[in-house]
């Protein structure tokens, strides 16, 4: 009985650990549409998500999960980013992403997808 307490309470203090850096950020930047979802560089798009202020989010990326491609910010509210797509993007489907800000920015992967032409 002595193991199986101390085995539930090292599983109690690493789930703690592990949901700490989650607990407590509430202005975790979430994406939920890019319009239009087809592009030419160039073109100008905009995100609609939460959490989206320059004060939470730095950057917004294109990534086809081996190239990651910073584009241009225009415009920028909590609510939405407008940004171009840079000349350096190949044609392609590319998956959104977020820079954070903040002492340990995080590129984070949105499940919003573009095709670029």
């Amino acid at each position: 009985m002595k193991w199986t307490w101390v085995g539930l309470m090292l599983a109690l203090v690493l789930v703690t650990l592990t949901a700490a850096p989650l607990v407590g950020q509430t202005n975790f930047p979430k994406l939920n549409s890019v319009e239009p979802n087809t592009a030419k560089p160039g073109d100008v798009l905009t995100v609609q998500g939460e959490n989206l202020g320059k004060d939470v989010v730095q950057g917004i990326y294109l990534t086809d999960g081996q190239n990651d491609l910073r584009m241009d910010i225009i415009e920028q509210t909590a609510t939405s980013i407008r940004f171009r797509v840079t000349d350096k993007v190949k044609p392609g489907k590319y998956n959104l992403m977020v820079l954070t800000r903040g002492d340990e920015p995080r590129l984070i992967e949105q499940p919003v997808k573009v095709t670029i032409e």
